[in-house]
């Protein structure tokens, strides 16, 4: 028996756990509420309470006949809680053969709009994206200590259903803001998935991917699009200057970079069904409306 366990079952995890049931493989994923295992178990994932704090003995022993494990869960501030709790259960795991470790391609920092790839150095500027930075690192050594195939996924702004500029039209909570160079990079949760599927079916220890579409964009330009494919009037624009925008809000526009994805196309030969934000978008409007995708 395949036998996936995820570290977290949040948006890209369950659409990934999802695909691999419909495959027969075993699904586990922890959550920290039971509340929410409740309602994962109602989408047919299998959840465990996992606190971050403490090991569970229960989780052990489910690490002990893993084949794959993601990683998805935020380290804190001393690290990656499954490597702290749990290192030696994921160590001695004898059918283990990929771990796949969800990241962020906020490690880049900012490079004023240039395009970085995966052999770019990393300079954090934001706390969170330190602690990304240090949890890649534990793992790639565990990886060359331990002899476990582990890859780095470094994932642009995830959309799809229920999420990111469509929903936020949708729901009237979007802003146009303007910041004169700003692009960000972008990927759609269901091409996540397909290159996890990649990557499980051509393994490579120590890889690191970039996970993003082929556009970075600006974010007033892909608001507009969203609107426009509601048939909505798009918010007004707002320049970045006059933004009401949170200290983490912020901080995202701090960084401006364009993300190549040269390495999952050309390793992994991955074909992104949603090459750009257009796609996406379109693909998630013709699923409100009932109507069949067009891509």
């Amino acid at each position: 028996m395949t036998n996936l366990v995820c570290f977290g079952l949040g948006y890209s995890a369950r659409m990934f756990g999802r695909r691999r049931l419909r495959d027969g493989w075993q699904v586990l994923g922890t959550t920290r509420s039971a509340e929410r295992a409740a309602a994962l178990r109602e989408e047919g994932l299998e959840a465990m309470l996992f606190s971050g704090e403490a090991p569970s003995a229960d989780l052990s022993e489910r690490l002990r006949g893993a084949t794959h494990l993601l990683l998805s869960i935020a380290p804190g501030s001393t690290g990656d809680p499954a490597l702290i709790h749990h290192r030696d259960d994921i160590a001695n795991a004898p059918d283990l053969e990929w771990i796949g470790y969800l990241s962020t391609v906020g490690v880049y920092g900012d490079h004023d709009g240039a395009w970085v790839d995966e052999e770019t150095p990393v300079k954090p500027t934001s706390e969170r994206s330190v602690r990304r930075v240090a949890a890649e690192k534990a793992w790639r050594e565990f990886g060359a200590e331990t002899g476990k195939c582990v890859q780095l996924f470094r994932i642009a702004g995830i959309y799809g259903p229920g999420r990111g500029p469509l929903e936020n039209v949708r729901l009237g909570k979007s802003k146009r803001i303007v910041k004169p160079g700003q692009v960000f990079n972008r990927i759609h949760v269901e091409d996540i998935a397909s290159i996890l599927d990649a990557s499980i079916a051509s393994p490579r220890a120590g890889a690191i991917y970039n996970v993003s579409d082929n556009e970075p964009a600006p974010p007033q330009e892909v608001v507009a699009y969203a609107a426009e494919l509601l048939g909505v009037p798009p918010p007004p624009e707002i320049a970045f200057e006059d933004a009401d925008l949170t200290p983490m809000g912020r901080s995202f526009y701090g960084e401006n970079k364009r993300v190549s994805n040269a390495r999952i196309r050309n390793e992994l030969g991955v074909a992104l069904s949603f090459p750009t934000y257009r796609e996406g978008i379109a693909h998630e409007v013709a699923a409100l409306s009932g109507e069949p995708s067009q891509i």
